[in-house]
């Protein structure tokens, strides 16, 4: 029994801190760039050289994280729902 809340204290831990970072910074690296906003390519001798722009973040090299989308969406739909 005393393992259970200890499992379940940690993930209410986790799932909180989780629910603030969401909160105070929406946004996180894109993973498809790692942050950069631009894939990077190498030529013929080795060197990396800019590649083409992401398309997953438009180049911004951010996306806005999993948690805060579907808070966003929760909230959309109890917004439309209300009027």
């Amino acid at each position: 029994m005393s393992l259970l809340l200890l499992a379940f204290t940690c993930l209410a831990f986790v799932a909180l801190c989780y629910c603030g970072k969401c909160w105070l910074s929406p946004f996180g690296n894109c993973r498809k760039c790692s942050g950069i906003g631009h894939k990077l390519k190498a030529d013929r001798k080795g060197r990396l050289k800019r590649g083409r722009d992401c398309r997953r973040c438009d180049a911004t090299g951010k996306r806005i994280r999993v948690g805060r989308w579907i808070y966003n969406r929760a909230a959309r739909t109890y917004r439309a729902g209300t009027r």
